[in-house]
């Protein structure tokens, strides 16, 4: 019996078929000059970190919670104490290793007596976290204060209370005697827990070559990282990985487009049904951003080069397929192994050491 296709297919098909042409048909290479790049980058908030300490403070400066030496050097204290978790082996820099880009590198973070997060979740770096307008994934935590505190509660990281927190650390006279010089206050509460570890990841601000291209090198960075920058500043990745941090500024749906091959029996099967995961990737978890709407803050891109596996679930292990998946499914417009290879160059110059 000879299978009939349903009239609705076919036009879903020819709708795919036309928004499919801007990626069939060649496009023509854009070319910038090292003067133009900079004011492209310019004009989307791409601008330096600064060159010295003093500008890191200032470029962080939350008046909810202002800094100095005593409380940073606090804060850095528990960033680094195991005591923040209930069996007293966890602490903030055990899924963000500030060596090797802020996070831990594992599809899903694990915490107390292996817990992995139920959402298949991973660690989002904590450098340059701080010049974010959103932290977590969904974008639910206002600032690194805010975020601080979220970890420690949940029963799959550190598993600790705020009241047991207070009263571990009241315990210890020399911490307690600590938060009262620096808060004024006899003693430690989970308000100032956060404030003190927010303090401090506030300084953890990273510069590297794109810093240097930018302020005016032109031997900074290489051709090829030119090349990528450029597909970066006009091919549309630069409208939403954005501000000095390279993102963390927004909000965004992921993905953007879909396209024929994401579906499963389109075009001859009676029963047309998405495929299985959300995501041009293993849906890892299922968890579907804010709102469950597909909606996630856009990740910082300094330092991309070190905090592999990719996305939220850590479902991409590889740059490059990051790039293609991105390249595809955000701006409609696939690049090619070139471009993937030049726009990766692009990214090895956001790596970074912490300004001192």
């Amino acid at each position: 019996m000879k299978r009939v296709v349903h009239p609705v297919t076919i036009t879903f098909f020819v709708i795919v078929l036309l928004l499919s042409l801007p990626m069939l048909l060649p496009q023509k290479e854009i070319v910038l000059t090292d003067a133009q790049l900079r004011q492209a980058a310019a004009s989307h908030n791409l601008l330096p970190m600064p060159k010295h300490y003093d500008g890191v403070v200032k470029a962080t400066y939350d008046p909810d919670n202002p800094t100095s030496k005593e409380k940073i050097a606090l804060g850095k204290q528990l960033y680094f104490d195991p005591r923040l978790s209930r069996d007293m082996t966890i602490s903030c820099a055990t899924c963000h290793i500030l060596q090797e880009g802020g996070d831990d590198n594992l599809p899903t973070a694990i915490g107390y007596h292996g817990r992995a997060n139920p959402k298949h979740l991973n660690s989002p770096t904590v450098l340059n976290a701080a010049l974010a307008k959103a932290q977590f994934w969904d974008g639910r935590a206002k600032d690194v204060e805010e975020q601080a505190g979220g970890p420690v509660q949940a029963p799959f990281e550190m598993n600790m209370s705020p009241k047991e927190l207070e009263a571990r650390l009241n315990a210890d006279p020399a911490v307690k005697k600590q938060f009262e010089s620096v808060f004024g206050e006899g003693n430690v509460t989970f308000a100032n827990i956060r404030k003190a570890i927010g303090a401090y990841e506030r300084t953890l601000l990273t510069r590297g070559a794109f810093d240097r291209f930018l302020e005016g090198d032109d031997h900074a960075i290489s051709a090829a990282a030119k090349r990528g920058m450029t597909l970066f500043v006009t091919k549309g990745c630069a409208g939403c990985h954005t501000g000095m941090s390279v993102g963390g500024q927004s909000i965004q749906k992921f993905p953007l487009r879909r396209y024929l091959s994401d579906y499963v029996g389109l075009l001859f099967e009676p029963n047309i049904r998405l495929k299985e995961s959300p995501f041009p990737f293993v849906n890892k978890g299922g968890f579907l951003g804010r709102g469950n709407q597909l909606r996630f803050r856009v990740p910082i891109l300094r330092n991309v080069t070190r905090t592999a596996p990719y996305f939220h679930n850590g479902a991409v292990s590889k740059l490059e397929e990051a790039v293609r998946i991105m390249s595809k499914y955000q701006i409609g417009h696939e690049f090619t192994k070139a471009q993937i290879a030049d726009v990766v160059a692009f990214l090895k110059t956001l790596e970074g050491d912490l300004i001192q």
